[in-house]
């Protein structure tokens, strides 16, 4: 086997096999790197997938990991695996640019974000940063400081966002983990779109530091190719950091251990949470999905939730954490702001304190109707994104009924408004060949059964190694 192969085929394995492939001695976390910071050469000038990569230091960390682990003292499974970093966490001796021209590239740099700080400790190789919307403020990934990311399954789509680019990094292995961030489904909108796998943590089980603006919506979370490596992950980046007054112990067990036996689980399947509009492509890949779930054992009942679409009150919250964001800016570099962002900026500005109140109060009201829900159903199922993957460059498809990305995405918010766990695994590809997401819901602190029933769903509907089209070897003369 050539060099040129095995190069190739390191970038396409998960974290869980290159743990093993390290331990046995068949490869090295430098051959790894290398093989990952070629992908991303060959591939990433059609997605623009990354707005920094460090070659230099991600092979020295390699180097490091691989001396660990020939003497046999790896820090853990992350040691030696290639990890991108969403441009919106603090990354030490990297900018953090969040998209936006309006911050300075040459400012203090010396602290890692908590999440970052753990991949740093679990030996973890750093390869670079991932493009975002500026500020994170929308549902796909464009921006007038890092342009347009693109999908792997088809670059003339979005990938989602704001997490897309962490998305279309692992889809193309471009390193088989990211950790992204989710507002209201920036983790969840880009894996449904490219095929990946992704969980939304309940809110504080990853600390997050600074603070994010949007307030209490906002979680970190990891982004894979397997629910098993997502569980690694998470083991990684959970647990206490003083810098965040609403972190979470760390949990008493592993997310990678446990059952992962349907048999007997009182699964809700709700096509639509009775408001929202499906493709009917997406339907019935998801209702199939929800089908698979009863093959499998799961007491699974179709029925809804109860509550209408909280879009009025979630933009509130959205809106004026936007303009908080902002705030500090003069006109000046305001006009140089994603002109989408600058009109949310300043709706969020007219918003009266006790408009937000208000939003609070039924944000509330809304997690005591899933919280009685969750008392019947362990888990609710759901399309992810009612759509497949549209047309770069824009925030909402043709026809949508409102310019922004909250017309189109009615599955996601709802569940940072409640700080639930929610999933999104890959269930099937339209006639096109996009990929559909499925959204598994648990209640607060459920994260475990979201992730165990989603790895008894990957046993049966196995899809990691599906390759988009990019990666197809180019055609030849």
């Amino acid at each position: 086997m050539s060099a040129v192969t095995e190069a190739t085929e390191a970038a396409d394995l998960t974290a869980a096999e290159l743990a093993g492939a390290y331990r046995a001695g068949r490869l090295s976390p430098v051959e790894v790197a290398e093989a990952v910071l070629a992908r991303i050469e060959r591939v990433d000038p059609a997605l623009n997938a990354f707005c920094l990569v460090d070659a230099e230091r991600a092979v020295e960390a390699a180097r490091a990991s691989a001396e660990r682990w020939r003497r046999g003292e790896p820090l853990g499974p992350l040691d030696g695996v290639p990890v991108s970093i969403k441009d919106v966490l603090l990354t030490r001796g990297w900018p953090t640019l969040r998209g936006s021209r309006t911050i300075d590239p040459d400012g203090d740099w010396s602290q890692d974000a908590p999440s970052v700080a753990r991949l740093r400790e679990h030996g973890a190789v750093l390869v670079g940063k991932t493009t975002t919307p500026e500020y994170a403020w929308k549902g796909v990934t464009d921006g007038p400081l890092t342009g347009v990311t693109r999908n792997p399954w088809d670059p003339s789509r979005t990938p989602g966002g704001s997490s897309g680019g962490a998305a279309a990094a692992v889809a193309a292995g471009m390193a088989p983990l990211a950790l992204g961030t989710d507002g209201g489904g920036s983790v969840r909108i880009p894996a449904a779109f490219t095929g990946t796998f992704t969980i939304k943590p309940t809110y504080g089980r990853v600390p997050h530091f600074p603070a994010s603006p949007f307030g209490t919506l906002a979680h970190v979370g990891p982004m894979t190719r397997t629910v098993a490596d997502a569980a690694v992950l998470l083991d990684a980046i959970c647990g206490f950091d003083a810098r965040d007054w609403s972190a979470l112990e760390p949990p008493s067990a592993s997310f990678a251990d446990g059952p992962d036996d349907l048999r007997g689980l009182r699964v809700a399947f709700s096509p639509a949470l009775g408001f929202a509009r499906v493709d009917p492509q997406v339907a019935a890949l998801v209702r199939a999905a929800a089908e698979a779930f009863a093959e499998l054992g799961a007491e699974v009942e179709e029925t809804d939730p109860g509550f209408a679409d909280p879009v009025a009150d979630f933009e509130v919250l959205w809106f004026a954490g936007a303009a908080k964001v902002v705030e500090h800016l003069d006109d000046e570099r305001r006009a140089e702001l994603d002109p989408g962002l600058r009109e949310v900026c300043e709706q969020g500005a007219r918003f009266t304190a006790l408009r937000y109140l208000d939003a609070t109060a039924r944000r509330m009201e809304l997690g005591l109707v899933m919280g009685r829900f969750h008392e019947r159903y362990d888990l609710l199922l759901t399309p992810t994104v009612p759509i497949a993957a549209f047309e770069a460059g824009r925030e909402a498809p043709p026809g949508s009924p409102s310019p922004r990305w909250t017309s189109w995405t009615p599955f996601t918010y709802p569940f940072n408004m409640t700080q639930q766990p929610a999933a999104s695994l890959p269930c099937g590809f339209t006639a096109e060949g996009l990929p559909v997401g499925l959204q598994v819901v648990g209640p607060r602190h459920a994260d475990a059964r979201v992730l165990a029933a989603c790895r008894a769903y990957e046993r049966a509907r196995p899809w990691h190694d599906r390759r988009p089209p990019v990666l197809d070897p180019p055609a030849k003369p």
